[in-house]
């Protein structure tokens, strides 16, 4: 008698605790996945430096366009051949989200005008690591 008294004791016990486990194990999944079903999801800028915000109609920099750069190209090599003109407020090399590989172009921004408009003078159709450069002003995007 006192046998059964145990293991039904024991067996109650365990079936209490098993349910109460079950139970906040699945609160904590239902809240998880209920929290991520209602979160927002964040796009993700690829590897670069940070892009900043401008003013509409503040035009503070000529952003310059760098096409057809080597997938070896880094961004320091990229500053570099246009400081020769003057100052680089920044350079950015375009890369894959996901591989992280160069997609072959960029910009550089630069304060004065006519610094950045001698470096596109000289630096278009300069060869750069094997290959020709296409450098010419940024043009905003046209909707299709």
């Amino acid at each position: 008698m006192i046998l059964t008294d145990f293991v039904k004791n024991v067996s109650q016990s365990i079936w209490a605790f098993s349910t109460t486990t079950e139970f906040i194990v699945g609160a904590v999944i239902g809240v998880s996945v209920g929290y991520l079903a209602g979160a927002q999801v964040r796009r993700v800028r690829s590897i670069g430096s940070p892009r900043r915000r401008r003013k509409p109609g503040v035009p503070d920099c000529v952003e310059i366009y760098v096409g057809n750069l080597s997938y070896e190209t880094a961004e320091d090599q990229l500053r570099r051949e246009f400081e020769r003109f003057g100052k680089v407020k920044s350079a950015r090399i375009i890369s894959n989200r996901f591989s992280r590989k160069s997609k072959g172009f960029g910009f550089v921004e630069m304060p004065n005008r006519d610094e950045a408009e001698a470096a596109i003078k000289a630096l278009h159709d300069k060869e750069l690591h094997g290959r020709k450069l296409r450098v010419n002003e940024a043009r905003n995007k046209t909707p299709a």
